[in-house]
């Protein structure tokens, strides 16, 4: 086993960096924070053994900036590199410098980061390792017309999709022909914007899915074990808003056909660290491979909470060199979480950046509350709206339904619009008590009108 890191650099901010240098300090590891100039009063910077200014509020010119963030890495003297999620954690060129200046990566290597990344050669590799797939050659489209001869011969709907996407950019859904010039314009646009790549390939849309996630782990001697589900099907405009674990449209055999299916896509190669491979199952439980997300999620608290294990520390374990002891891992109780983000719910969930005047968290048995804001502090416009996670674990499905309604009614947040109406909005409906959900359920339902 390689020698313990001695000062971990998190290359984040907010709520995730302030998750890492918590499970860093259990473990007798320094920690350096990192910030630009908006985030000076972040409780991240607060808490870490040192911290660095890196640049202004633009994520160009701070958290995205590779130079700045190594000669950081550098003045500190950190020994390894914690990426979180978003920014550069699925960056393969940041995982490839990191190693050749001698720090570690905390997360898989980078030709995995790259074999992942791009969606047709996952498709690919999957298909390789008899991991199911959504149907569709998963070929870069070459035009209009190529994406119409190939959408007559698969049937309509189809979905057109950005290879070097995620996060639900540069995806349409299309439904007939005469659909096709407008979607393929605006969802090669988008790309472009956001990846600086209009690549776009194109698969059959699966009618009314869940998005089920299997999170699994892989230690650097080749073995790969997953931890359960989760049901990430609450979604606006692909974008995950509720998590939870189990999945409410899970029975043991589909769970362990998941399970296997993850392990033989980390397995494929040679996964190192912690990793999500995403999954649309269809309303006779067929589930087809997505995307593998190649760090820590979101919703990582969700798996921790059934499983009791802190994922962070198992990420820092594995890139020491531990081996990985155990079995699969299967979900003891029930977790939610509730994504609370600085947005108006119900004038379209418009982002609401401002100065937090009053700040009351959650508490209770069962009830966690992840997050790097507090009265005082101002919610900057540059970066995503998530201001913290509300997680709760209670027995049964039904419990925890009525635990997180108690938690949502304690959490006071004044000063900016957030989500949490929107969640105690949620928390009743029917559909959502009864696990009758699938990831287009959102967009059906009439929101309360605007306040």
């Amino acid at each position: 086993m390689a020698e313990k890191f001695k000062k971990i650099l998190i290359a984040n901010r907010g709520e995730i960096a302030l998750r890492i240098i918590r499970t860093a300090r259990e473990m007798g590891i320094k920690t350096v924070a990192i910030y630009s100039t908006a985030d000076r009063e972040s409780l991240h910077v607060r808490f870490a053994d040192e911290a660095v200014c890196i640049g202004p509020p633009s994520s160009t010119d701070s958290y995205l900036s590779i130079p700045k963030i190594m000669a950081a890495v550098e003045i500190t003297n950190a020994d390894a590199v914690h990426p979180g999620y978003g920014f550069l954690s699925e960056n393969a060129d940041f995982a490839e410098i990191c190693t050749e200046y001698g720090v570690k990566f905390i997360g898989p290597r980078p030709e995995q980061i790259r074999q992942m990344g791009d969606k047709i050669t996952a498709k690919d590799t999957m298909i390789k390792a008899k991991v199911p797939v959504v149907p569709g050659d998963g070929e870069l489209l070459k035009s209009v017309a190529d994406g119409l001869e190939q959408a007559k011969k698969m049937g309509y709907p189809v979905i057109i999709k950005a290879t070097a996407g995620g996060g639900g950019k540069g995806m349409r859904i299309i439904n007939k022909p005469d659909e096709f010039q407008k979607a393929w314009d605006s969802a090669r646009a988008e790309a472009k914007a956001a990846f600086g790549n209009d690549g776009m390939y194109m698969e059959k849309y699966i009618v009314e899915p869940r998005h089920i996630e299997i999170q699994i782990i892989g230690d650097q001697f080749g073995r790969v074990i997953h931890l359960s589900e989760r049901d990430c099907s609450v979604q606006r405009r692909h974008q995950k808003l509720v998590e939870e674990c189990p999945s409410p449209f899970m029975t043991d055999e589909l769970r362990q056909a998941m399970g296997e299916a993850a392990i033989k896509a980390g397995e494929a190669i040679n996964y190192e660290g912690v990793g999500t491979v995403e999954f649309l199952v269809d309303a006779e439980r067929n589930f087809y491979f997505m995307e593998m997300n190649t760090r820590i999620q979101v919703e990582h608290p969700v798996t921790e909470e059934v499983i009791d294990h802190d994922l962070i520390k198992e990420q820092i374990k594995i890139a020491y060199g531990e081996r990985l002891g155990e079995d699969n891992y299967y979900p003891k109780g029930h977790a939610i979480e509730c994504r609370i983000n600085a947005e108006d719910p119900w004038n379209n969930f418009r982002p609401s950046p401002g100065k937090i005047t009053s700040f009351h968290s959650s508490k209770g048995h069962g009830v966690r509350v992840d997050t790097h804001v507090y009265a005082g502090y101002t919610i900057p416009p540059y970066y995503d709206s998530m201001i913290a996670k509300l997680i709760v674990r209670a027995p049964t499905r039904e419990e925890a339904i009525t635990k997180m309604e108690r938690a949502l009614n304690e959490f006071i947040i004044e000063g900016v619009k957030t989500t949490v109406p929107f969640h105690q909005w949620l928390m009743k409906q029917q559909d959502f008590r009864d696990g009758n959900f699938d990831t287009g359920w959102l967009g059906q339902q009439k929101l309360p009108e605007g306040k």
